[in-house]
Parts: structure tokens; C-alpha cells; sequence
């Protein structure tokens, strides 16, 4: 980024004044923080790797000042944002401290768990400093939603990111995990203080990197149920944890053995691999 770039970044006063300017008081419902760190934006668009010819998706930009450290360096930014008055007013902050590259700025006033691809413009990454409330529903529904998405970057809760990078045997292994990991390979790359954000959250918070990989074979559709039912009673065995979904215990131990997984596993034991071939097995059904 130039010198001139980094000036139109938004610091503490710069935030407070655009917060004053729209009313606007941050709420937990929306799960607002605003970050008001220019150098805790350039960490994140460093660490996002992102290239020139980029389409960034970016969801709840808030008052923009990620935003503004992204348009600089890439084609195009599609800003999601759910709050009508954040939406109206990010083109005229970005036209008024970013004019050259104000161009690049396609902002849609939408609640990112429902928005589609045809709204999205086939980003091909997704950088942004997620609400806490809803960062791995988001994450979830994006992956699944834009196939063009091949990476992403995102600020989440910090506790939130141990769970998306955890591996079988964590104690903190659960349904984000194995369902992020159907997707994509998942590493926390650092940590972000809660001092960078106002107002000032509870916890600090960390940035998770994904890299999409082809899923284990079979239907997501058949595999995320299954992954909901073994995570449904974390203390016990497949075989029982699995009863209800397969008809019975003994049906559940069947089809675990075929898939040539343990029944008397625990599900925070097992991979998404391991999850995807119980699901085929049972659709194979027994013979």
C-alpha cells in the first residue's frame, strides 16, 4: 500500500466520529465491534494473501475501515453488509478516503446467511472481521453457497477459532470442525488483542485461514446429519449415539463396521473422512 493508502485508513477518532455522525450505537444482537486499528487491518490483508485480481467478499464492513485497506490492492471488494444505515453510508466513506480505487466497491444491504451467489458476484475470497454471534453459520453457508470461493480469512471469537482448526481428539472437536473441515483445511494464523475494537469486547480474538479442498466423497446433504447426531451425546459410543439416526443400535454398529470405523468410538474421535463413509455405507444400505 502507498502512503496515501494507508492515510485513508480509519483510526479511534475516525470511527467515533462516522458512530456519532449515523447515530449509530453497536449493538449485540448484530454482533458489532468495530476494529479502529489501521495496523490490525494491514495484518489481516497481509495474512489474507490476497492478489490483485481478486474478487473479495467481505461480510459486515461496518464503518469500512477493512474495507479500505482491501480495495487498494484488489479488483473488486463486495461488501455484505445486513444494517441498512452501515450499507448507505460506506460508498460515500470509501469516495471520500479512497477515491481512486471507489470504484471497486460493490456494497449489499443483506443478512449474509441468506445472501446467494447471484448477489455475491463470484468472489474468490472472503476476508472479514465476522460478527461473533454468527461467524460459523456465515462461514458454513459461504462455503456452500460460492464454489468460486477458494480461501478465506476471517476475525472470529477466539474460542470459536480453536473450535473451526481443531482435529479428532480436542477436547474442543466438534460439529464447526468436522463441517469446516468438509470444505477446507483450516489454521489459525494469529491472535488479535480486544483493544483494536470498539467497543471493547469480552474476548480477544484470532484470524482463522481456510484453503478449500475437495470434500471427502459423498453428499454433504446425508453427511451433516449424521455429524449433528454423533455430536448430539459427546459421552457415548457411536453405536448409541448413532441409534436413533440408524433405527437401532445394532443397525448403527452394522453400518459403523462396514465403514470400518469403531462403534465403541466416540464421535470427537473420528475425521470427516471417517464421517463421510459411515454416511455412504448406510446409504448402501446392509446386506
Amino acid at each position: 500500500m502507498t502512503e496515501a493508502d494507508v492515510s485513508a485508513l480509519l483510526g479511534p477518532g475516525d470511527i467515533r466520529r462516522l458512530a456519532a455522525e449515523l447515530d449509530v450505537r453497536p449493538t449485540k444482537k448484530l454482533g458489532q465491534n468495530f476494529v479502529h486499528d489501521p495496523n490490525t487491518v494491514r495484518r489481516i490483508v497481509a495474512a489474507a494473501g490476497v492478489r490483485a485480481d481478486d474478487t473479495v467478499l467481505e461480510v459486515g464492513p461496518g464503518l469500512g475501515s477493512l474495507t479500505l485497506a482491501l480495495l487498494p490492492v484488489v479488483r473488486k471488494v463486495v461488501a455484505v453488509e445486513i444494517d441498512p444505515v452501515l450499507a448507505g453510508r460506506l460508498p460515500a466513506t470509501v469516495a471520500e478516503r479512497a477515491p481512486v480505487v471507489a470504484d471497486r466497491l460493490t456494497v449489499v444491504n443483506a443478512d449474509a446467511l441468506r445472501a446467494t451467489s447471484e448477489q455475491l458476484h463470484a468472489p474468490t475470497a472472503l476476508v472479514a472481521n465476522l460478527p461473533y454471534n454468527v461467524s460459523v453459520p456465515v462461514v458454513l453457508h459461504l462455503l456452500a453457497e460460492l464454489p468460486t470461493m477458494t480461501r478465506a480469512l476471517v476475525m472470529v471469537q477466539a474460542e470459536v477459532a480453536d473450535r473451526m482448526v481443531a482435529g479428532p481428539g480436542s477436547k474442543v472437536y466438534g460439529v464447526p470442525s468436522v463441517k469446516i473441515a468438509w470444505y477446507a483445511h483450516a489454521r489459525r494464523v494469529a491472535t488479535v488483542p480486544r483493544t483494536v475494537f470498539w467497543p471493547v469486547p469480552n474476548v480477544d480474538s484470532a484470524l482463522v485461514l481456510l484453503t478449500r479442498r475437495e470434500p471427502p466423497p459423498g453428499d454433504r446433504k446425508t453427511v451433516f446429519p449424521l455429524v449433528d447426531a454423533a455430536f448430539a451425546q459427546r459421552r457415548k459410543t457411536l453405536r448409541a449415539a448413532l441409534a436413533t439416526w440408524a433405527g437401532t443400535a445394532d443397525r448403527a454398529a452394522g453400518i459403523l463396521t462396514r465403514a470400518g470405523v469403531d462403534p465403541a468410538a466416540r464421535g470427537e474421535t473420528i475425521t470427516v473422512g471417517d464421517y463421510a463413509s459411515i454416511a455412504r455405507t448406510a446409504g448402501k444400505g446392509l446386506e
